[in-house]
């Protein structure tokens, strides 16, 4: 019996997000289901947290962990992220949601007791979020979970989808859409309002962050 407790520990789903902190580009959150034999293959790939990975390796990398782990991504793009922010007022009630959504997803393929994702707020925000299904699984929310194989496989994924997303918004509207929020982020806001109007800005951005005021103030 001792010989298969490790066996019920390892597997696990790990779940992280990526385009939280972007003003452009949808929020994605992945869930990656990991066993013994995943684990393996995962570390020979050296997955690790997608913030010590670069963009190219990031998307090099994601179909790779897709053919070898169960996974589930959502995406929300910008206009159904505002759409849903103007209902919840809450970043992380929004989070938890598409925590339980990509959670939910990924138990109707795989079988799973225990999920592991960053710790954003309170965890009964995820749980409460979850159906039927989800709420047989054990959550547990840590600091650093990147740090954590089936975390850092999801990290990949989320990012990998965000970078693919981001591409195809910014081939839509004839300007680069940067990462993150910055004066370039506030400058390609601005070059979009001045093509396409201020109505724009709904289908490529997060429209709560403070560079949309900054951005409108500016045209005054």
């Amino acid at each position: 019996m001792t010989r298969q407790h490790p066996q019920r520990t390892i597997d696990r789903i790990g779940i992280d997000e990526s385009g939280k902190g972007d003003y452009f580009g949808p929020l994605v959150i992945a869930a990656v289901f990991v066993n013994t034999t995943t684990q393996g293959e995962l570390a020979l790939m050296q997955v690790r947290d997608s913030k010590k990975i670069s963009d190219g390796r990031i998307l090099e990398m994601a179909p790779d962990i897709k053919t070898i782990c169960p996974h589930s991504v959502i995406a929300i793009g910008p206009h159904k992220y505002n759409e849903l922010y103007a209902k919840i007022r809450n970043l992380n009630r929004l989070l938890a949601w598409g925590h339980a959504k990509a959670l939910e997803n990924l138990l109707e393929r795989v079988s799973c007791e225990r999920a592991i994702s960053d710790q954003f707020g309170d965890e009964r925000l995820i749980l409460n979020a979850l159906q039927e299904k989800g709420r047989k699984i054990v959550l547990e929310q840590r600091t650093k979970a990147e740090s954590d194989m089936a975390v850092a496989a999801a990290s990949i994924l989320a990012r990998a989808e965000f970078l693919h997303q981001l591409k195809r918004l910014s081939n839509e509207v004839g300007t680069t859409l940067p990462k993150g929020a910055s004066p370039a982020v506030e400058l390609a806001a601005r070059m979009i309002i001045k093509k396409h109007g201020q109505d724009r800005l709904d289908s490529v951005a997060k429209l709560h962050f403070k560079t949309t005021q900054a951005v409108l103030d500016g045209l005054t």
